[in-house]
């Protein structure tokens, strides 16, 4: 009964959480600190950085799922503990990256700018999506809860992964159109 309630307990901050992610997000998003007069560097030596932590995170991902199927849980959870760090870390230098610089608009054409939009679409929708199946993911397993644990990782793993793949596929596109 107690793991249950742990996992009741954690609910209230899943929904608040997966709803002021986004919306911090989106607000900061659109907060310029050099147009707003501030006087800031543009931080773009990040993108690479986030594009790089999405590669470690979808690595960490796959190797985290293949220690559970081996039976070495203790690994899964550190793995999936630093997958979760490192999306954090990707979020903070993703919204100081934006907040200091300009947005850079993608100069291809034809049909690879109809397929850059599908994938920066998919990923921006999923990755909202993603943060309470992350969560409510974490809380099973946290609460020992492990068949409604696995039940759901079988939902969020392919998703996020997919995030965090297309997170550097977006950045590969759009690199060659950053102002230097």
């Amino acid at each position: 009964m107690e793991k249950q309630n742990l996992e009741t307990k954690y609910n209230k901050w899943i929904v608040v959480l997966s709803v002021a992610i986004p919306l911090v997000v989106a607000l900061l998003f659109g907060v310029n600190l050099r147009k707003l007069g501030y006087d800031v560097e543009p931080l773009s030596f990040l993108p690479p950085i986030y594009a790089t932590i999405n590669g470690i995170t979808a690595i960490l991902l796959v190797l985290a799922v293949r220690a559970v199927k081996n039976g070495n849980v203790k690994l899964h959870e550190n793995l999936m503990k630093t997958a979760i760090a490192c999306s954090v870390a990707f979020l903070g230098m993703y919204v100081a990256y934006h907040m200091t610089s300009d947005s850079t608009k993608f100069g291809g054409e034809g049909i690879i700018k109809y397929v850059y939009y599908f994938i920066l679409v998919t990923h921006i929708v999923l990755s909202i999506a993603i943060i309470p199946l992350v969560l409510i993911t974490y809380v099973r397993a946290l609460a020992e809860v492990f068949d409604k644990h696995k039940k759901i990782a079988k939902i969020t793993f392919p998703i996020w992964l997919y995030v965090a793949v297309t997170g550097v596929i977006v950045y590969l596109m759009i690199a060659p159109y950053y102002a230097h």
